[in-house]
């Protein structure tokens, strides 16, 4: 191979492989006083299961469930799209989640999403996208202007940090003020700093996958 053509390689390889960036400490790590654990019970108190769009009929049997015995809330990704919502309403915080795919054979388009300053009835929405090997953006329809419009920050992500199905992964999504964040597996992936939207509500997506969480944690900032 001549030089030239190996310099050309090197260049191509380093394109292909996505970059990570500088690893910093999550807030849980960093922060670890002040955290509350909304891990949810049995009986979801304090969650309200919802649908997505908030018009249509919730699927039924109910896909979410809590594991108590492994310390896991599973949906089992058998019903529609919808959404457990966390049922306070929030301004500034640090939401932690920890999360992982269960595979599927042959499975393509792993999708979901960690929701904050949600409208009541998921209409307003702000998601960071959860996807096998894929995601760590932030998209949803915001108020631009006093209106509704879609955004979407994947083309402004800063490195692609999520790992495959079947493998943990850990969001931090930060609301303070008009920014919004997501930090996965040690750094900030995407960044909205126009949220016109002052307070919402947090939680967590169905979208026809099986998805698994733990260590669901709120911290809140004054």
């Amino acid at each position: 191979m001549k030089l030239l053509e190996f310099a050309f390689l090197i260049v191509a390889l380093a394109a292909a492989v996505p970059a990570r960036g500088q690893e910093t400490a999550g807030a849980l790590q960093s922060q670890p006083k002040g955290w509350v654990d909304l891990f949810p019970s049995a009986d979801f108190k304090g969650w309200t299961h919802l649908s997505l769009p908030a018009d249509k009929p919730l699927s039924e049997p109910n896909q979410w469930r809590v594991d108590a015995a492994r310390g896991l809330l599973v949906c089992d990704g058998t019903g529609g799209h919808d959404w457990l919502r966390y049922d306070r309403e929030l301004a500034d915080f640090i939401f932690h989640v920890e999360w992982r795919f269960v595979p599927k054979e042959g499975g393509k388009g792993y999708n979901s999403g960690v929701f904050m300053r949600n409208s009541a009835d998921g209409a307003i929405w702000h998601q960071a996208q959860v996807g096998s090997a894929a995601g760590g953006f932030i998209f949803g329809d915001t108020l631009v202007g006093g209106k509704t419009q879609r955004i979407n920050l994947r083309p402004q992500m800063t490195s692609m940090r999520v790992r495959p199905a079947g493998e943990w992964n850990t969001y931090e999504v930060t609301a303070k003020g008009r920014t919004l964040s997501v930090w996965v597996n040690g750094g900030v992936t995407s960044e909205f700093t126009g949220c016109e939207v002052p307070k919402g509500y947090i939680g967590l997506e169905a979208e026809g996958w099986p998805i698994e969480f733990r260590n669901i944690k709120l911290k809140e900032m004054k």
